[in-house]
């Protein structure tokens, strides 16, 4: 078996679970959010062995072009709910979150996406690839996990609500405390994977900590938005509506600095 088939058959099992996930989110049967669950993980496995196979394959991390990226961030991205749902209990959360996951993977799967296993220039032959990359793509999982639970506390009624006839749902103060819990987990993994071993690794491939290229200006943008999230909701006790903005415009940055950035704005970071 190769890595196509370990691809191939996560793939199928996420659209499985999304569908599951899916029958909850109609019918609020908490048996098809555990199948849903359930299934997921089985295709978090076999997109690990995905991954592990490709490592084996071609000596270098997986994640070196847009391909392997996609795949290893949609594993990350499912990887982060399942450890926030068993945390927090969000299985209206799973469908969503699915979407994105799915998105991921589709695209990665496309022809636009080539698949050839390619040697790696110089500036990628290093072990700060393996740490720059891995956990800045984990951090900006636990992001698309709040801002799924961001865009649903949005439009969810509030607890305080108490005429709220969703009995099953989470409502919009607890999804609230979710994102923030998400953030707060993915915020330090960015700033060590994104900035800190970014940094260290520009200065010993290039000679310079810091170069104003296109993906470290706009992963400074995106740090500076989730920063400013923390900062509101902290020291300025911010709650709700205004801090699942900044969640949301926090994520579409963190996609324009992974896809704008990478076919938009050309600089030293192109060759992901």
């Amino acid at each position: 078996m190769n890595e196509s088939f370990f691809f191939q058959t996560a793939l199928v099992l996420y659209g499985l679970s999304a569908a599951a996930y899916l029958v909850y989110q109609l019918g609020r049967r908490r048996t098809f959010s555990g199948a849903g669950w359930t299934v997921g993980l089985a295709g978090l496995v076999f997109h690990t062995a995905a991954l592990v196979q490709r490592t084996l394959v071609s000596g270098h991390a997986p994640f070196t072009n847009m391909y392997e990226s996609l795949s290893f961030l949609a594993w990350s991205c499912l990887l982060a709910y399942l450890v926030m749902d068993k945390l927090c209990n969000l299985p209206k959360a799973g469908f969503f979150l699915l979407i994105i996951v799915l998105a991921f993977m589709l695209l990665a799967n496309s022809p636009l996406m080539p698949k050839d296993i390619k040697p790696l220039m110089p500036a990628l032959q290093s072990v700060w690839l393996w740490l720059h990359v891995s956990i800045t793509l984990m951090g900006e999982a636990f992001f698309a996990v709040a801002f799924i639970t961001s865009l649903m506390s949005l439009f969810a009624p509030s607890s305080r609500n108490k005429t709220s006839p969703d009995k099953t749902g989470a409502a919009a103060d607890t999804l609230d405390r979710v994102s923030y819990r998400a953030i707060a987990a993915g915020f330090p993994l960015f700033t060590l994977g994104g900035l800190v071993l970014g940094m260290v690794w520009a200065h010993k491939a290039w000679g310079a900590y810091w170069s104003w290229d296109p993906k470290e200006v706009w992963s400074l943008i995106t740090w500076l938005v989730y920063a400013l999230y923390l900062h509101t909701r902290l020291v300025m006790g911010w709650r709700g509506r205004r801090s699942a903005i900044i969640a949301v415009v926090g994520f579409l940055a963190a996609l324009f600095t992974y896809f704008g950035v990478n076919y938009l704005l050309a600089g030293l970071h192109s060759y992901i």
